[in-house]
């Protein structure tokens, strides 16, 4: 059995390189220890607020003021606010289904990588004392370019102590939408514009004034021998895709109806977003597109927060983006 009672937290874990607070609390109270115990399905900064009596959810939950009973407590409130902002970004998040990988770097400067190939990617025999086709992994020219996104907390400690942490989870919440909102719009502005190596979104023009079901087969016919697999699009331009004829078969509009989740007639996943700019459908392949960079965790002023200063106080995330390979996305404007 573990000793998460005995633990004394204080805003120095908050200070550690390389670790969170979280991984600090759990390096002390490991929960290996709790296995088959009626704490087991608890992580070690639950075990604290546990210990703490501290309820952040439910109609029952306590104050904001409950945190800073005790110094002890009072060190456990950056990391409550700290999930809660993640919880937030997490929620509605489209880049876990238009990213094909998540790096992590320690510094600000980062070079992707790219694969050049003269002989294209199509396979073709290699006759006897030939010389086999190559492809070349080079680092891009430029650096990619990382954003600090972010939203000042301003509020008295006095106008919040007594509100109910349910609700002020809610706010937290609302602030990690907000930042998440942001690196969306960035991945957006990557898979047309590029990250500044030459390698802006090729485009296919509508034929006629309006989307067409033969424009998303024109757009699809780009991705050999890539799969078209995603496309992100607008409220405007989703509006048009459900209103096209081929859309309306009955196994669409089931599958609709039943999780919830838009698919097209050509198999890519369908998905709306506020960053998407009017007319341009982006289609990708997620295997092969679009990597994240990011420098970090969620940010904030742990001190700050711990010493009741909550006015003016910074929640910030570092992330960038980068093409990995340019024929695996592409432009339908309409």
């Amino acid at each position: 059995m573990g000793y998460f009672d005995q633990i004394h937290p204080d805003k120095d874990m908050y200070k550690l390189s390389g670790k969170s607070f979280s991984q600090v609390l759990e390096e002390l109270d490991p929960s290996e220890a709790y296995e088959d115990t009626a704490l087991g399905r608890l992580d070690a900064f639950q075990r604290q607020l546990k210990r703490f009596d501290i309820r952040v959810s439910g109609p029952e939950s306590d104050v904001v003021d409950k945190f800073f009973q005790t110094a002890d407590s009072a060190a456990l409130f950056p990391e409550y606010v700290s999930r809660a902002i993640r919880q937030g970004m997490e929620e509605n998040n489209i880049l876990p289904e238009i990213v094909a990988t998540t790096t992590k770097i320690s510094g600000l400067d980062y070079r992707s990588i790219t694969a050049l190939s003269g002989d294209g990617v199509a396979p073709r025999p290699v006759a006897e004392g030939a010389s086999i086709p190559q492809t070349v992994l080079k680092t891009q020219e430029n650096l990619i370019r990382l954003h600090k996104r972010g939203r000042l907390l301003v509020a008295s400690y006095e106008a919040v102590k007594f509100q109910r942490l349910d609700l002020f989870t809610i706010a937290l919440r609302q602030i990690g939408n907000a930042i998440m909102a942001s690196h969306v719009q960035d991945a957006v502005d990557v898979l047309l514009d590029g990250d500044g190596n030459d390698n802006a979104i090729g485009s296919v023009e509508a034929a006629g004034d309006s989307l067409a079901y033969d424009d998303l087969i024109a757009l699809w016919g780009k991705f050999d021998p890539y799969e078209m697999n995603t496309l992100l699009v607008s409220n405007k331009d989703m509006q048009s895709i459900l209103k096209l004829e081929e859309f309306k078969n009955p196994d669409t509009g089931l599958n609709f109806q039943a999780t919830g989740k838009l698919s097209t007639p050509l198999g890519a996943r369908l998905l709306r977003s506020a960053c998407v700019p009017e007319g341009e459908i982006i289609g990708l392949d997620r295997r092969y597109a679009l990597e994240m960079v990011r420098a970090g965790d969620v940010t904030l002023d742990s001190d700050r927060l711990i010493d009741r200063q909550l006015e003016r106080t910074a929640v910030t995330s570092i992330a960038g983006f980068a093409k990995i390979l340019t024929d695996a996305s592409w432009e339908l404007t309409v």
